[in-house]
């Protein structure tokens, strides 16, 4: 997940629709105590002058909001934040709707501004998609794409309720196994807290770590899932809204099945685009001339790791499922992510080597791939989606959404067709069908989506950017390829680190070039 691969790191977003999980095992941090250590001062020695909001979320008792304090001090875990790091633990209610009920630690990670005292303008709140991705553990993996913003803001991160330190939600075969072995399982460890985790809770637990930060106005920047989180947060508390980066959004205005369908179109796009430079530009292509003979050299590939799947090292296979979603992975990264592809498939074509495909895509830093029965973040994933969506559909919308879905790409239809029964036997019901993001009175929020993304489809970010409402939604369009944008587009870049800075978002159809310029 680092910079230091030689592939490009994009961060670990995740469409809330395409329910593709991250590429690297998170290990679920456990209990608070374990990563939070009280007994050593973190964080820069520089005398600073903390900032007091005097906004605190309606409805709370003043035990948790004027009568609590943040105590920040040295993180235990993970190794990365042991220095030039603060862990602390935020009190909210489990029920916000009984707020004098019982509470729960909410895990927090912060990384203090470097800049003058007199120029910060307060926290910056990072979610790095998901669901079920760690902010504790992701932000100093991370840093090196937000240092830019040290010198006016403190980078603070934080575990979703359900993930690792914050309530996480147990699916294993018993209480203390991180694995995922299905919905009863689910329901037997962790089923008194499904109907809290959803990320309408989280964007409560939002405001309430506004208000504990010393901010007014939430200042915030969410990537894929994120962006969910971000609008949804929005249209709760308008006038809290700060500044907000929505960047590769979600697409609010389609159920999880569309959402799938329209990613999978989006993907195989993403691909077509690769095969065609491969076949102009690189030397011996492993996809052959063009697009049409790609996706008949990977169904064939497909057909032999259906069979017998090839050998990745350190004991792991890659198998026809994980061929569509590791090739994924790098288009994720854009243009820099084809060269790697090429020679990955390559070895694996020609000399059954899976290892250079599944290294490339563990290097990567992607977010975007399902997660194994042993991934501990696949019972948040799931959990926190089918909180989210209402939808249960029958058995024979099922079968026509997974014909679609099957019909809409040759080369990933069959590995993204089983999304649609993820939610099909939750044994909790969902929020709704679609978000509520319309933010009317809000200030403006700038919404960044790039036009070849192949997890986010753009689409979306014109969705989003209209269900937030007029004057409140701002479209930043980069004709990019790859699943995000910032900070690898240098115009993108300074518009939003104007914004963030200044307040300034830029004008309206300001469209940024790149990769597919």
């Amino acid at each position: 997940m680092s910079d230091a691969h030689s592939i490009r790191s994009r961060r670990p977003g995740l469409s809330a629709g395409a329910l593709i999980i991250a590429g690297v095992v998170l290990v679920a941090i456990g209990a608070v105590g374990a990563w939070l250590q009280r007994d050593a001062p973190g964080g820069s020695a520089q005398p600073r002058t903390e900032f007091t909001a005097n906004n605190p979320p309606p409805g709370l008792p003043a035990a948790l909001t004027t009568g609590q304090h943040l105590h920040w001090s040295r993180c235990a875990s993970p190794p990365t934040a042991r220095t030039d790091y603060d862990c602390a633990v935020m009190k909210t209610p489990l029920d916000y709707r009984k707020p004098d009920g019982r509470t729960i630690d909410v895990a927090l990670i912060r990384r203090k501004a470097t800049g003058p005292n007199a120029r910060r303008i307060g926290s910056l709140v990072l979610n790095f998609g998901g669901p079920g991705v760690s902010g504790v553990r992701t932000l100093p993996e991370f840093l090196n794409q937000y240092k830019s913003l040290l010198d006016r803001y403190d980078l603070v991160s934080f575990d979703p309720r359900g993930v690792g330190a914050t309530i996480p939600v147990r699916c294993g075969k018993t209480a203390d196994d991180t694995g995922f072995d299905g919905a009863d399982a689910c329901a037997e460890h962790s089923g008194a807290l499904f109907p809290y985790i959803g990320t309408s809770h989280t964007a409560r637990d939002l405001d309430l770590m506004r208000y504990l930060l010393g901010d007014e106005r939430l200042h915030y920047f969410g990537v894929s899932y994120g962006t969910a989180l971000g609008a949804v947060y929005a249209h709760l508390y308008p006038l809290h809204v700060g500044r907000l980066v929505l960047e590769a959004p979600v697409d609010p205005t389609e159920d999880l099945n569309e959402k799938q369908l329209s990613q999978v179109k989006a993907v195989q796009a993403a691909f077509d685009r690769f095969a065609v430079h491969c076949a102009a530009r690189i030397r011996h292509c492993p996809t052959g001339d063009g697009p049409e003979d790609a996706a008949r050299r990977m169904a064939r590939l497909s057909d032999r790791l259906e069979k017998k799947p090839a050998p990745a090292g350190g004991g792991r296979n890659i198998d026809a499922g994980d061929l569509a979603h590791t090739v994924s992975d790098y288009l994720d990264l854009g243009t820099d992510g084809w060269p790697p592809l090429a020679k990955a498939l390559t070895a694996l074509i020609d000399h059954n080597d899976g290892g250079p495909l599944s290294k490339g895509a563990d290097d990567s830093g992607s977010a975007d791939r399902p997660a194994s029965a042993h991934d501990s973040i696949r019972a948040a994933q799931i959990a926190i989606t089918c909180a989210d969506s209402s939808l249960r559909p029958g058995l024979d919308r099922l079968a026509r959404d997974e014909a679609r879905i099957k019909a809409a790409s040759p080369v990933f239809g069959e590995a993204w067709s089983t999304g649609v029964y993820l939610c099909y036997d939750w044994p909790f019901d969902g929020e709704r069908v679609t978000p509520r993001v319309s933010a009317d009175g809000a200030a403006p929020v700038l919404v960044v989506g790039g036009t070849g993304d192949p997890t986010t489809p753009f689409p979306g970010a014109r969705h989003m950017a209209r269900a937030l409402g007029d004057g409140v939604g701002v479209l930043l369009t980069a004709e990019e390829e790859g699943h995000g944008t910032y900070p690898q587009n240098r115009c993108v870049t300074e518009a939003v680190d104007t914004y963030l800075r200044a307040g300034r978002t830029p004008a309206a159809g300001t469209v940024c070039r790149g990769s597919m310029s």
